[in-house]
């Protein structure tokens, strides 16, 4: 019998050549400089210091490279993730996924920006189903296995939370373990997260 299920696609196991990951690298911050739509091919090119057939030779096109971008990034998510959903007890697992995703989220400000408000990103991330599930998976974490409005609600709400402090003029000048330390104060109360 074949089975009519996808196959779940790992993205840790998602291998690139050296070529491609400085591509991959470049891109990313032209994307948290200028966004999806404002970052060329020539861009890209330019930031390596290579022709644009050199990088069409390695991504046929910049939709390609802007899904393996946020592959890359996802992977790092779906690691943290793992080891969380195995976690015991789950409230346990709750904190420690809620202090990564906060410390990953800082460590990438310029880029979760991108994440929340360029519009190729929001559509690449509503239409990729490894990406999708991940983001499934987190928040089913977090909300403890809630559905329903009120935990639709409380997701959004803390997506908004992270990747609207991250980029707020008024935190700008925080140094990182302050804002890593309110965040996750604010959020654990969100989540009703013991820590």
């Amino acid at each position: 019998m074949v089975s009519t299920e996808p196959a779940t696609v790992r993205l840790q196991s998602i291998r690139r050549s050296p070529a491609q990951a400085r591509i991959l690298a470049v891109a990313l911050n032209l994307f948290a400089e200028h966004g999806v739509s404002g970052t060329s091919l020539q861009m890209i090119a330019d930031g390596l210091g290579v022709t644009k057939a050199a990088v069409y030779h390695k991504f046929n096109t910049k939709s390609e490279i802007v899904l393996a971008v946020a592959e890359n990034e996802f992977a790092k998510l779906e690691a943290v993730l793992e080891t969380a959903e195995i976690l015991e007890p789950r409230v346990r697992a709750r904190e420690m996924l809620l202090l990564r995703v906060i410390d990953m989220a800082i460590e990438r400000r310029r880029w979760v920006s991108v994440l929340q408000s360029d519009p190729v990103m929001i559509r690449l991330l509503a239409d990729h189903e490894p990406l999708l599930r991940i983001t499934e998976r987190v928040y089913g974490l977090l909300l403890d296995g809630a559905t329903g409005p009120e935990a639709r609600v409380a997701a959004a709400v803390m997506s908004a939370a992270i990747g609207g402090t991250l980029v707020h003029p008024l935190v700008a000048d925080l140094d990182d373990e302050t804002l890593r330390r309110n965040l996750l104060r604010i959020t654990r109360r969100i989540f009703d997260v013991d820590g």
